[in-house]
């Protein structure tokens, strides 16, 4: 059947529907970011696991609804990339294009949620200390492995979806921590240093059970030296969440997700 251009009138009421939930979006949002977490870190609580993941290594965590992932930097030149996936279906997994969509921002920081594909929250951003982290670009590939001795942070994924027993096809797109990537007013990708310290950390808190994969690795725009210094991840007990927390409340979104959580 041949094809029927839509009228006018209706693209441009679409268009002005789209609009007014962009502006209800922004305007909910909070006006400010939240106050970045204080450096240095206060010491973990309720310590279930700890696992240092050396420069160019990964590891798999699984996490019981409410427990929090502490990521600790050992100083400059390491990337964390993360992949999630809901334990219970994994074809459920993290959608970072939905995430940025309905958050209306690339720039995931305390007070943020991490959404799955069907629409759920899965980790919350609950402690940040520098807001420098790439939603945008992805870790290394086999061609930017950051040492000739180190796997890249594809060879990692792969290799960590399978102890979970999935493969590559299971893998989303990858948020990566501790990677201070921007863009300029030309559009054009850059490595903002003046972000990171060396000792920044970050905690998420698991909003359902999940399988986690992490890859400490030299991110590809990173332009300090080759060693790649290990991370520290601490798995943490679960702690009771106000009705006012800041992930829950900060975005009507958000909210809608956590609702979709409730449901199952």
């Amino acid at each position: 059947m041949p094809h029927t251009p839509r009228p006018p009138e209706a693209i441009a009421a679409d268009r002005a529907r789209y609009e007014d939930h962009q502006r209800k979006g922004l305007t909910f949002a909070p006006k400010a970011p939240p106050v970045p977490s204080s450096l240095p870190a206060p010491p973990p609580f309720g310590v279930v696991r700890e696992q240092v993941i050396p420069g160019g290594w990964y590891a798999t965590f699984t996490l019981a609804q409410g427990q929090i992932l502490r990521l600790q930097a050992g100083g400059l030149g390491g990337s964390v990339s993360l992949a999630a996936w809901a334990a219970g279906d994994t074809s459920e997994r993290l959608n970072l294009p939905d995430t940025i969509k309905v958050q209306w921002t690339t720039d995931l920081r305390k007070g943020r949620v991490l959404f799955s594909d069907m629409g759920r929250v899965m980790l919350s951003i609950t402690e940040d200390s520098s807001g420098a982290h790439d939603v945008l670009t992805g870790g290394s590939g086999s061609t930017g492995a950051g040492t000739p001795t180190m796997r890249n942070t594809r060879d990692n994924m792969i290799l960590a979806a399978a102890k979970l027993g999935l493969n590559r096809r299971d893998l989303p797109m990858l948020m990566t921590f501790f990677a201070p990537v921007r863009v300029d007013a030309e559009g054009r990708f850059f490595w903002n240093a003046t972000l990171l310290s060396g000792s920044d950390w970050v905690e998420l808190r698991a909003e359902m059970p999940l399988m986690l994969a992490l890859s400490n690795t030299r991110h590809p725009m990173d332009p300090t030296g080759s060693e790649v210094p290990g991370v520290t991840a601490t798995l943490q007990a679960a702690r009771p969440v106000p009705d006012d927390d800041l992930c829950r409340t900060a975005t009507a979104e958000a909210t809608r997700g956590f609702v979709n959580n409730a449901r199952g």
